[in-house]
């Protein structure tokens, strides 16, 4: 049995992957397996209150408390990630399997079909995703080794911490070096 090796990791886009739907974009790894890999986009908030779309939502959101589109593929469902503790997983939460961060301990997905009352009072953290970004098979190890994106650690503050516009720079600074520098990268280089 093969080991998921970004289930809860960061994709964070270089900087020339310009392609508008992951543009500068940091995606959190909700599930890698053999036969493909689903995550999230993080930093791109929609003008949508979550309660506008899911009543009764809004009130347990974190800030922002709107819509977030999750990526390209399915944009008119919903994927929701929750904060819970995980002794006491409460109904309609389920842990993420193989995350590599103790600080992810408590990440799960929230079936928003869920009675509110009874999860939303459970959750430290929500965060509402419309539509998800998808890799097939062997894809995303290919744009990976490419250089399309970079593999970083995620902590709970990169999916519910507030000023996600910002969450590109922050996740390249904090991993020094060479990927510190990027994070001052233009917006478009010839500028520069």
């Amino acid at each position: 049995m093969n080991q998921s090796t970004l289930t809860g990791r960061l994709l964070v886009a270089a900087p020339l992957l310009q392609e508008d739907s992951f543009r500068r974009s940091v995606v959190f790894v909700v599930d890698d397996a053999d036969d493909g890999t689903l995550g999230v986009v993080l930093n791109r908030p929609l003008e949508l209150p979550v309660d506008e779309v899911m009543t009764d939502w809004g009130a347990y959101a974190s800030a922002p408390a709107v819509m977030f589109s999750g990526g390209p593929v399915g944009t008119d469902s919903g994927i929701a990630l929750g904060a819970a503790a995980p002794d006491e997983a409460p109904p309609g939460w389920s842990p993420l399997e193989g995350t590599p961060s103790p600080d992810l301990a408590g990440v799960g997905l929230v079936d928003l079909d869920a009675p509110t009352e009874v999860l939303g009072a459970s959750l430290g953290g929500l965060r509402v995703f419309a539509g998800y970004a998808g890799w097939s098979a062997g894809q995303l190890t290919g744009e990976i080794e490419e250089g399309a994106w970079y593999v970083a650690d995620a902590f709970a503050d990169d999916l519910f911490g507030g000023a996600p516009e910002g969450l590109w720079s922050r996740v390249l600074r904090r991993q020094g070096g060479e990927l510190a520098l990027l994070s001052t990268y233009p917006d478009d280089p010839a500028m520069n």
